[in-house]
């Protein structure tokens, strides 16, 4: 396996575990809990959207029969997801303790970038073939 996607498997799995101790975090505090979209995002941008880009960058280019489009781009698309999501996470709490959403923003844009750079990577790499002749 790629580098690239080794990280992204091994992303996916601490913010699992993030995501699973919050729930259980969440179960102690009651039906007023204040970091429920970290909670969520940790769950579907961490967990499940690291998972899925893990694995899509490692089946999609075998299942197209063509090498990745860009590695480079898919290191941008790891570093920023991580960044965006954190970032992210800072934003919530900046915004529970009563100060502005322009954090929140940022790094939602951040994260928003990097999906945009995997969509772009794998509609390169899973071009059809050429037609034989």
């Amino acid at each position: 396996m790629s580098k690239v996607t080794v990280w992204f498997l091994k992303c996916a799995m601490i913010y699992f575990v993030l995501a699973i101790l919050m729930g259980l975090h969440l179960v102690v505090s009651g039906p007023q809990y204040p970091y429920m979209q970290i909670h969520v995002h940790f769950n579907l941008l961490g967990w499940m959207s690291m998972m899925i880009y893990g694995v899509g960058y490692h089946i999609l280019p075998r299942f197209s029969g063509t090498p990745l489009w860009s590695e480079r781009l898919s290191l941008w698309h790891l570093w920023l997801s991580n960044i965006g999501l954190v970032g992210m996470t800072i934003g919530w709490l900046v915004m529970a303790r009563g100060g502005g959403h322009m954090v929140l923003l940022l790094f939602s844009v951040v994260e928003v970038v990097s999906i945009v750079f995997f969509v772009v990577n794998m509609f390169k790499t899973i071009r059809p073939a050429p037609a034989f002749r």
